[in-house]
């Protein structure tokens, strides 16, 4: 093999590599029932096809900013499809009237503030910005 084909596997083998993209983590108030949720059921949550937690309680289900790297890599995880995707899909939903799309906040630090503040809130944070004060009920890689 030449230098130059050797050079140009591994350049391609490094960017195939799984690069370190943190988990992100599902939180809801520590008050909340709610155990645990799966990956089928968080998919229900936002994506409009179920609006409650398993207790019956309306679950107020928060989103990061349109723009934030944490929502583009939970859609990603959660439903395969890139924000774009997603705001098209809701903006369907929309149109029927058949729901409304998760309500949108600035960063984890509004997003745990809210869960904290609200017993039926669910939000996703990047799990750095974990505090001991929720309680995680999911996890997206």
């Amino acid at each position: 093999m030449t230098m130059h084909l050797i050079r140009t596997i591994c350049l391609c083998l490094i960017m195939l590599a799984p690069h370190g993209q943190a988990a992100i983590v599902v939180i809801v108030n520590p008050d909340n029932p709610t155990d645990n949720f799966s990956q089928r059921e968080l998919v229900d949550l936002y994506m409009g096809r179920n609006l409650y937690f398993p207790d019956g309680n309306l679950a107020v289900r928060l989103d990061q900013a349109p723009t934030s790297e944490v929502r583009e890599a939970f859609y990603r995880a959660l439903v395969d499809k890139s924000v774009a995707e997603v705001n098209a899909y809701w903006a369907r939903l929309l149109f029927t009237g058949r729901a409304s799309p998760p309500q949108v906040l600035d960063s984890s630090d509004k997003v745990i503030n809210a869960v904290l503040k609200n017993r039926n809130a669910i939000g996703y944070i990047e799990e750095e910005a974990l505090v001991d004060s929720v309680k995680v009920v999911g996890r997206v890689d």
